[in-house]
């Protein structure tokens, strides 16, 4: 992959999206990209700002409200995901902050979110994520317990868009997005948050909606 400029480096992404796109039949406008900005400043996103690149993600809260305030004020226009973990007592802060979340989990974060888009008169497009490998290590909602965690989240109208999920690393990651796939589709979801640097082709022919990109747009992480 290119990685001579923030330029190329992106163009190499779309390319593989719009591969990815062509073997699945699908027109690669229906997918998402997210450049997934954690950890990097912002002198390292301005040039994927300026190549063209309007959706962002970041893991925390924290971290996101240092940064991207200055950034939205110099680019209109950016869209921001939380793409990381989030407690509940930053639900207020998330609502204020992004303009979706990936890794709602928990009955407890659904109830937080929810009162904080009422207090904020805000609904923000949520993900569901899905510990879809079962491990202990990684957040989400165990696939037992996602049918009445969606029911909480209806009850509260929080605005449920998709489901998320990080496959197991080092196995083939194809049989764990068909399954996410098929759970949205089982669920009436149409919204698909997977692939990431090693694996976006193969998420974007089962089906990603949006792909969460870090490493190959900004390098590895120091």
């Amino acid at each position: 992959m290119p990685n001579d400029d923030p330029a190329s480096r992106l163009a190499a992404i779309h390319a593989t999206i719009a591969h990815g796109c062509k073997l699945a039949g699908r027109a690669p406008a229906d997918v998402t990209l997210i450049a997934v900005s954690k950890m990097h400043d912002a002198d390292a996103i301005r040039p994927l700002i300026a190549a063209g690149q309007r959706v962002f993600g970041e893991n925390r809260v924290q971290e996101a409200a240092e940064k991207w305030p200055a950034l939205r004020e110099e680019t209109p226009g950016i869209a921001l995901h939380l793409v990381g973990q989030l407690q509940s007592n930053k639900a207020t802060d998330a609502v204020a902050l992004f303009d979706a979340i990936h890794s709602v989990d928990r009955p407890s974060l659904v109830g937080a979110l929810a009162r904080a888009m009422d207090a904020q008169d805000r609904r923000i497009p949520c993900f569901v994520q899905v510990n879809i490998g079962d491990e202990p290590q990684k957040g989400g909602c165990a696939v037992a317990d996602l049918p009445a965690l969606l029911a909480d989240a209806r009850a509260a109208d929080l605005p449920v868009v998709g489901l998320m999920c990080v496959p197991p690393a080092d196995l083939e990651p194809a049989p764990y997005f068909a399954l996410l796939a098929r759970i949205a589709r089982d669920e009436g979801l149409d919204g698909l948050s997977m692939g990431m640097s090693s694996d976006l082709e193969t998420a974007v022919r089962i089906g990603a909606t949006h792909v969460r990109v870090g490493t190959a747009l900004f390098g590895a992480r120091a």
